[in-house]
């Protein structure tokens, strides 16, 4: 134990608003193993400092924890993380805070200087996080504050490689969650492995600094016994999986699924270039439904190749090899495929930026999402630090920098700070060309979703999932009244995953919680969806909800197609 005082129970947060990293769920884990009682809140809907000071005043009531782990995996929560910590300490000021991931690991320095966070942890997170909850007086891969207020870097020593992750794993998932709501709320992500491989001139997580900031030259696999481990503890958990570009060959995820039936689970993929065709159709075959997201660096075929030939970009498809893998993937029904790439990175032309719209024109007219953004300024990423070479500005660079940007948000804003062409010109045509293909890229999406629904259109209520829970349990003990802990809560999810939490009998005079519909309103969504549990007519359902509902046809119109929309109700 190193002769310290054991810090437990411990509570690990995301920075940002929604779910969280998954990172604090394979912590948590550790920690449990490591007889360390662990505890997440994976799910964060609060948006104003209020809100944000009223949530851990609850938390901390009701968890106790000697310890408050913040993951600042992002760089855009950074100013969140703060306000978490500093709150922290108002409320409690014995309780250690530690911040890690990718961002706290990058500005360590600058995040040390504030005197409200304890520690922070640099690279992963497991060992060194154990060691701190244990007691021990030099934890490893830590800037820890001494009593006088300094601290300093010590070399990294645990680095996780391919060799030493065996422990390194998903368990104890019936016991890390305060809520059903946060259980639900983990969305089923997987980590094959960790790391990159690429200098990406436009990403603060290229090769350069993950070995700087993780100590990780280069990326692995995890072994195929630990993956295994995280999808039998997750399967029964989750309606899908999901993995990013780290995963790897049919072979290796198969062996990782073996035992475990995935049938009627969902798989979201994300990988950059053009994936096997041997992954592509182990995908079909396992899951119920696939969703793959294939980044290309850009979507001109000139801009993506100058700048692999600088090196500058990790190895991209070239568009012949693009529109090869889609025609083979369309082979499979049950496996939709969005295309992903970055507008207005350097080197651009009107020329590239005519290319750009061919192909996401020729995307499209294939059915497939596209998904595209401005290039962004990220900490640490080449074109960020140095835009000059490029002939660009930055919206931010320093930490400072960031940190202001971020504070002076008003909540829900979700912008972030951009790179621009120093030449007026070609930035407003990169802008102009940004517009066209954000409204074709929207308009592809509106369609595929769009139900033409008139009375005669027969639906089917087609939630693959509808749970019931108590108000307490939902929400956690720590958020619902005693007056209302007991009041029943149907959950609900679409084919999309989206979720409908109906609390009929929770008057929002008594209680109130943004992520409830509550009393009439929630009971009216529940009786539509009732009125479609075989397959019905929109006009008798309206009639229906007429005289169950007292809903006039209008309102009973209206509240239909939303469930529409949702994708509750399908065409019959």
């Amino acid at each position: 134990m190193g002769g310290g005082r054991e810090l437990s129970p411990v509570l690990l947060v995301g920075a940002g608003t929604g779910e969280a990293t998954c990172g604090i769920l394979y912590l948590a884990s550790y920690l449990r193993r490591g007889g360390i009682e662990a505890f997440v809140r994976l799910y964060d809907g609060d948006e104003t400092d209020a809100e944000v000071v009223a949530s851990f005043e609850r938390l901390v009531a009701r968890v106790r924890p000697r310890l408050v782990g913040i993951s600042l995996k992002w760089f855009h929560h950074v100013d969140r993380a703060l306000l978490i910590a500093r709150t922290l300490r108002k409320i409690d000021p014995g309780i250690r805070i530690v911040v890690g991931g990718n961002s706290a690991s990058y500005w360590w320095r600058e995040l040390h200087a504030f005197d409200f966070i304890d520690h922070v942890v640099l690279g992963d997170g497991e060992v060194p996080l154990l060691a701190i909850c244990q007691g021990e007086p030099s934890p490893p891969n830590c800037v820890t504050r001494s009593p006088s207020g300094t601290s300093r870097r010590l070399p990294l020593s645990y680095i996780q490689g391919a060799t030493n992750t065996e422990d390194i794993y998903y368990s104890h998932f019936n016991e890390l969650f305060l809520s059903q709501l946060d259980r639900n709320s983990f969305s089923g992500w997987v980590a094959p492995g960790k790391g990159c491989g690429e200098n990406c001139l436009y990403c603060g997580g290229a090769r350069g600094n993950q070995k700087a900031a993780f100590g990780r030259a280069k990326p692995f696999l995890r072994s195929e016994q630990s993956v295994r481990r995280d999808h039998q503890e997750i399967a029964p958990q989750t309606w899908q999986m999901r993995y990013d570009f780290a995963g790897s060959t049919a072979e290796f995820l198969g062996s990782t699924w073996a035992g475990v039936d995935l049938s009627k689970h969902c798989c979201t993929y994300f990988l950059w270039g053009v994936p096997r065709l041997e992954l592509v159709a182990e995908l079909a075959r396992t899951f119920k439904r696939v969703y793959m997201v294939i980044d290309i660096g850009c979507f001109s075929e000139q801009q993506r190749l100058e700048q692999m030939g600088k090196g500058l970009l990790k190895p991209c498809a070239k568009d012949r090899e693009l529109l090869d893998v889609i025609d083979a993937c369309h082979r499979h029904p049950n496996l939709d495929m969005e295309i992903s790439g970055i507008g207005g990175l350097p080197f651009t032309s009107k020329a590239a930026l005519a290319e750009e719209l061919r192909l996401v024109e020729r995307v499209i007219s294939l059915d497939c999402v596209v998904g595209y953004q401005r290039l962004e300024a990220q900490p640490g990423a080449l074109v960020t630090e140095h835009p000059a070479r490029f002939d660009m500005v930055t919206e931010a660079k320093t930490f400072t920098e960031f940190l202001d940007y971020f504070e002076q948000r008003e909540p829900g804003d979700v912008s972030v700070p951009m790179i621009r062409f120093r030449d007026a010109e070609l930035e407003a045509a990169v802008q102009r060309n940004s517009d066209q293909v954000d409204a074709l890229a929207w308009k592809h999406r509106d369609t595929r979703r769009s139900v033409a629904v008139n009375g005669r259109t027969r639906l089917l209520n087609t939630s693959p999932s509808t749970q019931r829970f108590t108000l307490g349990d939902w929400l956690g003990h720590h958020r619902a009244p005693a007056k209302v802990a007991q009041e029943p809560v149907t959950v609900l999810r679409s084919v999309d995953g989206i979720t409908l939490t109906c609390a009929p009998t929770v008057s929002p005079r008594k209680f109130s919680d943004p992520t409830l519909v509550q009393g009439q309103d929630g009971a009216i969504l529940l009786a539509a969806l009732a009125a479609f549990e075989q397959p019905a007519t929109v006009s008798s359902a309206v009639t229906q909800l007429g005289t169950k509902a007292r809903l006039d046809p209008h309102s009973a119109r209206e509240v239909i197609d939303h469930l529409v929309d949702g994708r509750f109700l399908q065409p019959a």
